[in-house]
């Protein structure tokens, strides 16, 4: 499979990656939690590991879409202030009590449904000991998506702007062309074939025809080293090359949509739309 078949399913993916990897968690540790039972000869129904680790899992799936959004507001990196990874430090406290609060309240609800009570125990050692843990879970989620993020952008080639005759000394970056590294080769793609430019998490992704390549820079930094060259902001998320638009498709909105000569169909906010029109004519 190619990087742009992937990336046109990519959501599709990303949750069954995770659905399954849920499953495969509730069903190891279950089995596991049973087996531990059964070897001290424990009187506890074989059905409640199942509910415990059911009921954690659910959370967190909920929890993980959270934690994407935070981090996309709080990325981790040299690129990023350090003061980031405290702020991470401090979100797993109400991550903590969500995923608690609401593992408690299942578990109660699955327990009166058989006619039994749950009793999670003193809430101050007990929540001290599922922080403890959920903790760790963070930083492994955490990994996990900065891992695949790092593995998908080595996967679609990576493009960083050339500075003139490569010299360190040189301040400004010639933005006629870029360096593209993919699976150890390097090209050289010319900034006039990007078809438009979309905000990605921690990078900007440059479309050129069906090919996709990450670029270590933000949307107002790409934004002012393209102006010149025939771009224009759209969107708070989307640069467009202005040679590449076929037509607008205006909204009651006040929003509106560029048809690109690709097919490609991107959105423009109302923020942008009346410079567009004017850079068009």
């Amino acid at each position: 499979m190619d990087p742009q078949r992937y990336l046109a399913h990519r959501r599709r993916y990303e949750i069954a990656f995770w659905l399954l990897f849920f499953v495969m968690n509730i069903t190891a540790n279950s089995i596991t939690q049973n087996m531990e039972l059964a070897r001290v000869d424990s009187p506890l129904a074989g059905w409640k590991p199942w509910i415990w680790e059911t009921t954690s899992a659910l959370l967190w799936l909920g929890i993980i879409p959270v934690m994407l959004v935070f981090d996309r507001h709080f990325p981790i990196g040299r690129a990023h202030s350090r003061w980031n990874w405290l702020w991470h430090l401090l979100f797993t406290l109400p991550v903590s009590i969500m995923h608690v609060a609401g593992m408690v309240a299942l578990r109660k609800l699955a327990y009166w449904r058989v006619g039994e009570y749950y009793d999670f125990g003193p809430w101050g050692s007990e929540f001290l000991y599922e922080y403890l843990k959920d903790i760790r879970i963070y930083a492994g989620f955490l990994a996990i998506v900065y891992l695949y993020r790092l593995v998908l952008r080595r996967w679609q080639g990576e493009a960083e702007f050339l500075t003139e005759g490569h010299e360190a000394e040189s301040a400004e970056p010639v933005v006629d062309r870029f360096l593209v590294r993919k699976l150890g080769r390097e090209f050289l793609v010319k900034v006039e074939d990007i078809d438009w430019v979309e905000s990605a998490a921690n990078y900007v992704t440059l479309h050129v025809g069906e090919r996709l390549y990450p670029l270590r820079e933000t949307m107002s930094g790409i934004e002012q080293k393209l102006k010149s060259q025939g771009f224009a902001r759209v969107h708070r998320s989307a640069i467009i090359n202005l040679d590449r638009v076929r037509e607008i498709e205006p909204f009651d909105t006040g929003d509106a949509r560029a048809h690109l000569v690709t097919g490609a169909a991107v959105p423009v906010s109302r923020r942008y739309r009346q410079e567009l029109k004017e850079r068009l004519r």
